[in-house]
């Protein structure tokens, strides 16, 4: 199997994940769920960085770990850029 697509099923498993809603939570709950698990990501990534320069943890966990956190931004980025385009919106709608 090609490594690329290795990385883009593991991608793709990892969003389907996060973009999963909660069944029991209200919005916010669930904003303020997905805002700590992208800062628990980016902790962890650093902690990742941190043993691989000590040489304590090797170089495939370190890539791992930087691509879930590129997926972690790229999902915020994504979120981002949908909340200016609704505000956009509300902004263009007659008063």
């Amino acid at each position: 199997m090609d490594i690329n697509s290795v990385f883009a099923s593991q991608k793709f498993s990892a969003a389907k994940e996060i973009l999963k809603p909660a069944p029991d939570t209200d919005l916010p709950d669930q904003v303020i769920n997905k805002v700590q698990s992208f800062a628990d990501t980016l902790k962890a990534t650093e902690e990742t960085a941190i043993s691989a320069m000590t040489g304590k943890a090797d170089n495939a966990a370190l890539v791992q770990a930087i691509a879930q956190t590129e997926l972690a931004v790229e999902t915020v980025v994504t979120v981002r850029d949908k909340v200016v385009q609704a505000y956009q919106e509300i902004l263009r709608m007659p008063i």
